[in-house]
């Protein structure tokens, strides 16, 4: 009967009758070059148990400790995410068999999380702003990794990953959309890689998410039943989840049937979640402190320090192109979607007034050449230098801006040291702004068309555009657009 019913297609009526409820779990990867509690290498992509010692395969008498990298990292998130920071944090283990966790147990922290609280700014693509709770940011170890073979039946476990340092970063149930939910982990994501803390990669398994989504009728309070959804690898899949399950939880609740409260795992080939296990009860993990480490405690100084050391964040520089560089909010969320090209473009308006201008040339012709050739920004051969002075030539109407993209840009990209002004001059594109010298180029094109300046006077005033072509035509390209059009006018106006 259930089957029957997922096959239904909702009514949009029926489904407005419902709210979703969504909250997240973040798993992301530290970027710390050994374990959380070992000198193992985090490297990613070595053979499989490689990067393992006694420590991390758990054998008896060894002992851990804490990597002080992934104290900081994890301060970092909270700090950028206004949490407030534990001062004394213990850790817990939490037991449970897994094939993947040589010990049979988790290291992790359990009731005194480091980061408590906190937000993250959301904006949807309406516009509308919104902050996402959060609940708490937590240190803990990741799991191994059981691959499983084509037409094999037994497992492989590869124990390399073990160990590897996670922050998880838990929201309160505050999304009502799969869109939030995309542009929170979108913000997560971003911050994570502006602090240097996190390589974001979901295909690697370095930015992980599961959610936890429940519907409930329009009005009420009361949260409805919690399905959480895992192995989901991109941002978009996870939006298809959360699409997926508030439609299949509708269907059950107008169905009159109950909810199960279950962990569930998404096809990405069919766009459908299917049970993994119920999870009715809480699981009793039987926490415990952890006996062999001892708590970790954060000084003054030593939170001083890690902020004072703060990246710019994203929307603290989202903010600043704003309201200091006048910049529409499009161009400054663009510019900082990346924390290199946000410092590019930050760099270049120390050179240049023209902020739009510097806008335009980093959202257009840098980001393209970056992207066709997937480069990174460090590998981009034109000098900030360079560009603000190409930028100061256009503004100077010594050359146009299509003459500078499309004929000086180009020559600039195959041989960074040649000056743009060099460039421009060998090229013969230096545009003429003075009034004298134009000016009888203008009279001489309103004289050969001087039935069009009737034309024109009488009221056509969509002929503009065809004087200018013949001006351009007469000067070879190099009259200056803006001076053109002003004597074009003084003299046809008057």
């Amino acid at each position: 009967m259930i089957e029957d019913i997922k096959e239904q297609k909702l009514d949009q009526e029926i489904k407005s009758k419902y709210e979703l409820v969504i909250g997240l779990e973040v798993h992301a990867q530290l970027l710390t070059s050994s374990k959380m509690y070992t000198a193992d290498s985090t490297t990613f992509g070595n053979l499989p148990n490689t990067n393992i010692s006694v420590i991390t395969l758990g054998h008896p008498g060894t002992l851990p400790k804490v990597n002080k990298r992934a104290v900081e990292f994890a301060i970092k998130m909270g700090l950028a995410c206004d949490s407030q920071i534990t001062r004394r944090n213990i850790f817990a283990r939490k037991n449970y068999f897994y094939p993947d966790l040589p010990k049979g147990y988790q290291l992790t922290q359990d009731k005194n999380p480091i980061c408590v609280g906190g937000q993250v700014p959301i904006v949807l693509a309406s516009g509308v702003k919104k902050s996402i709770a959060l609940t708490r940011i937590h240190m803990e170890e990741d799991a191994g990794k059981s691959i499983h073979l084509a037409g094999e039946i037994d497992t492989l476990v590869d124990f390399n990953r073990a160990g590897v340092p996670l922050i998880e970063i838990v929201s309160e149930p505050d999304m009502r959309s799969s869109e939030e939910a995309y542009q929170f982990l979108t913000e997560i994501k971003k911050l994570v890689k502006y602090l240097e803390i996190c390589d974001g990669n979901m295909e690697e398994g370095s930015l992980r998410c599961d959610a936890n989504v429940s519907v409930r009728l329009k009005g009420d309070d009361q949260l409805g039943k919690k399905v959480e959804v895992k192995n989901m690898n991109s941002f978009r899949n996870v939006a298809r989840a959360i699409e997926h399950e508030f439609e299949r939880q509708v269907q059950m609740l107008e169905n009159k049937l109950e909810i199960v409260s279950e962990t569930r795992t998404f096809d990405a080939a069919t766009g459908s979640t299917a049970s993994m296990r119920t999870k009715e009860d809480l699981n009793d993990y039987r926490y415990f402190p952890e006996p062999d480490l001892s708590p970790v405690l954060i000084s003054d100084e030593w939170l001083k320090t890690i902020q004072d050391n703060l990246p710019p964040l994203p929307r603290e520089l989202f903010s600043k192109f704003v309201s200091k560089y006048g910049l529409p909010e499009y161009d400054a969320g663009v510019l900082t979607d990346s924390k290199e090209i946000a410092l590019f473009y930050e760099e270049l308006c120390q050179l240049t007034e023209n902020h739009k201008a510097a806008s335009n040339w980093v959202m257009g012709p840098v980001k393209s050449y970056l992207n066709e050739l997937t480069l990174h920004i460090d590998d981009f051969p034109i000098s900030i230098n360079s560009l603000a002075t190409l930028i100061r030539l256009v503004d100077e109407g010594k050359l146009s801006y299509s003459a500078a993209a499309q004929k000086v840009y180009p020559v600039m990209l195959t041989d960074s040291q040649k000056d743009p002004l060099e460039i421009a001059t060998a090229l013969n594109l230096i545009q003429e702004s003075s009034e004298d010298s134009l000016k009888p180029i203008v009279e001489s094109v309103l004289e050969e068309n001087s039935q069009k300046v009737l034309e024109y006077r009488s009221g056509k005033k969509g002929l503009m555009g065809m004087f200018m072509g013949q001006v351009m035509k007469k000067s070879k390209g190099k009259a200056d657009p803006k001076v053109a059009t002003k004597i074009l006018s003084e003299i046809l106006d008057n």
